[in-house]
């Protein structure tokens, strides 16, 4: 909860005070009470009253003035909404190291589940497109509102070839701009395993992302050392490791996350969370006249029970 007014909540001290002062009240009473031959038969007469009865207006009012307080300091509340409008492009790398088994079954088909994971999170109106690519991007979908047709994309991958990641960046900005729906909030979801090693500089294309301020979250998938076989059955196995530096790097020029994910478990985690994030909105709703209302409504009940507990013997 965050507050528009803050200062007001200094008045919340009148609380502790006025506690204070009603328990020395009550003290001072009983310490200068005056012995009544009667007191017992008009006790009786007067029938007893329990002790939390007797405190109870008091305990309203304070709570009234604490919850006035409140609502004179103008509190918000957050909360996520989904988003009505969004583009978002998944670009997905199916080179020939995602055929790595470090990740099970293999990295390319842990990365097809948590993609379609991901947009399963998605709401119905937000835009989805996706980026396949190897050597260079070879399928290609604009954002749509049909998430068949991403989904699609996703699940034609095969692992061959080298890693065009900066190519691959850039048709996903080019299809951000040039699409109907470019002046809505847009994202870039990146998942590779694998050191950039064809095409333009990935990082030069995020510099570029992070000026028109469209983040890009990177996903690295695989772990450290991972190999993949030798085409040639007598060359050793390929290396295979990630380049968690440059996924580092795309992320934090275009202003995205970045994630390392070393199981299937842990990209279906991550892709999750980003479908929840990038699907809602951070918002805030004031919520000043529920608390005024509470107030005003604690304060007629002091009231009454005052009237109808505290009264006086004749």
């Amino acid at each position: 909860m965050s507050f528009a007014s803050p200062l007001w909540l200094l008045a919340l001290a009148i609380v502790p005070l006025a506690l204070a002062a009603h328990v020395r009240a009550g003290r001072k009473a009983r310490r200068y009470a005056v012995r009544f031959p009667a007191l017992s038969t008009l006790a009786l007469a007067a029938g007893r009253s329990s002790s939390w009865r007797q405190h109870l207006p008091a305990a309203l009012l304070l709570a009234s003035i604490a919850s006035l307080a409140v609502a004179l300091a103008r509190p918000h509340v957050t909360y996520r909404a989904a988003v009505n409008q969004a583009s978002i492009m998944l670009v997905t790398d199916h080179s020939g190291s995602m055929a790595a088994s470090d990740v099970q079954p293999t990295r390319l088909v842990a990365a097809e589940r948590a993609a379609n994971t991901f947009i399963d999170q998605l709401p119905t109106r937000v835009n989805v497109g996706a980026v396949a690519f190897s050597s260079s991007p070879d399928a290609v979908q604009g954002p749509v509102t049909n998430h068949s047709a991403a989904r699609a994309i996703i699940d034609a991958q095969s692992a061959d070839g080298a890693t065009a990641t900066g190519d691959a960046l850039q048709l996903a900005l080019q299809l951000l701009h040039g699409s109907d729906k470019k002046h809505q909030p847009s994202a870039i979801v990146l998942l590779s395993d694998g050191a950039a090693n064809a095409g333009i500089d990935a990082a030069t294309v995020a510099r570029e992302a992070g000026k028109d301020k469209i983040p890009i979250d990177t996903v690295a998938l695989g772990t450290a050392n991972a190999t993949v076989p030798n085409p040639d059955p007598f060359q050793p196995p390929l290396d295979a490791s990630p380049d968690f530096h440059l996924m580092q790097t795309i992320a934090q020029v275009s202003g995205g996350r970045t994630f390392n994910a070393q199981s299937a478990d842990q990209l279906s985690s991550i892709y999750k969370q980003l479908g929840h994030q990038l699907g809602s909105v951070t918002k805030k709703r004031e919520v000043t006249a529920t608390f005024a209302i509470g107030g005003l409504v604690l304060l007629l009940l002091a009231a009454g029970g005052s009237a109808r507990w505290s009264g006086r013997l004749p």
